[in-house]
């Protein structure tokens, strides 16, 4: 800058020596002198804010390289191992019920589920044909409720099984996402510390995280369905236990009364004469 302006004061010295010198040759113009300085000032700007721009595009530049260069180390600072799930081992299956519950635990799916229950649990049994018609009112309803709690337990377990089965089916490929993603983390290689590949990997962990809370409300859910039919049968008990109470309480005294009845008319009809008179 300093040259510059230098340069400026010469020019302008010799524009008003040169009149005095060569009057006959050189007229000093004002107008032509105001538009160099112009041009002077505008050159100025120009180069100063091509300067501030070169700065800022090295800046960029080095932040952006330092972003892609990975810390040493990292990997051994501060990977860590997890409990991953595992396959139920297979069993003696002595009498050839309890593979198809282990194959519904470890592979899911409705049907396997299905399957395993059958073969694994103790199956209700309807009532003959008739049977259940003979039964009085309220024998029916205690019968009905029975089986609606049997019932609403079969297919919550059923729908346990298919469950947890599944996630531990699909627990070894989500282990294997994770692998590649905490090595794509600690990993040396530029591409992939690039400010792209860094958003990609955190939208990744996102979703795997997304995808883990789903399993583990399934699993709390499935617990709740069976903590409602524990819940379910000692609401039956109780229930019945005081549905019971009431009718002893409404069907005693007329009972009572046809026993003593019944008793009454048959003492009065014993003799104790020897001849049975």
């Amino acid at each position: 800058m300093k040259l510059v302006r230098v340069l400026v004061f010469v020019f302008s010295l010799s524009s008003l020596l040169a009149p005095a010198a060569h009057a006959q040759w050189t007229v000093f113009d004002p107008a032509n002198y105001a538009n160099a300085l112009n041009e002077f000032r505008e050159m100025e700007q120009a180069y100063t804010t091509a300067v501030q721009t070169r700065n800022q595009i090295v800046a960029a530049y080095n932040l952006a390289y330092q972003m892609t260069r990975i810390p040493q180390n990292l990997e051994a600072r501060y990977k860590a191992e997890w409990a991953q799930w595992s396959s139920l081992a297979t069993p003696a299956n002595a009498y050839g019920n309890t593979s198809a519950l282990v194959n519904a635990l470890n592979l899911g799916g409705l049907t396997n589920a299905s399957q395993g229950y059958s073969k694994a649990f103790v199956q209700v049994q309807s009532y003959p044909a008739g049977g259940y018609a003979s039964l009085d009112a309220n024998t029916q309803a205690t019968v009905a409720n029975q089986y609606a709690t049997s019932e609403l337990a079969q297919t919550s377990t059923t729908t346990t099984l298919a469950t947890l089965g599944t996630i531990r089916s699909d627990a070894q490929t989500f282990a294997a996402k994770l692998a590649n993603l905490e090595s794509d983390t600690f990993s040396t290689d530029a591409s992939l510390q690039t400010e792209s590949a860094l958003l990609a990997k955190i939208n990744s962990a996102t979703l795997l995280q997304i995808h883990s809370q789903q399993d583990t409300n399934q699993i709390l859910a499935a617990s709740v369905q069976q903590q409602l039919i524990a819940q379910k049968q000692q609401i039956d008990a109780q229930n019945r236990a005081i549905n019971q109470s009431i009718y002893f309480q409404q069907n005693f005294p007329q009972a009572m009364q046809s026993l003593t009845s019944g008793l009454g008319v048959a003492m009065r009809s014993i003799t104790l004469s020897a001849g049975g008179r």
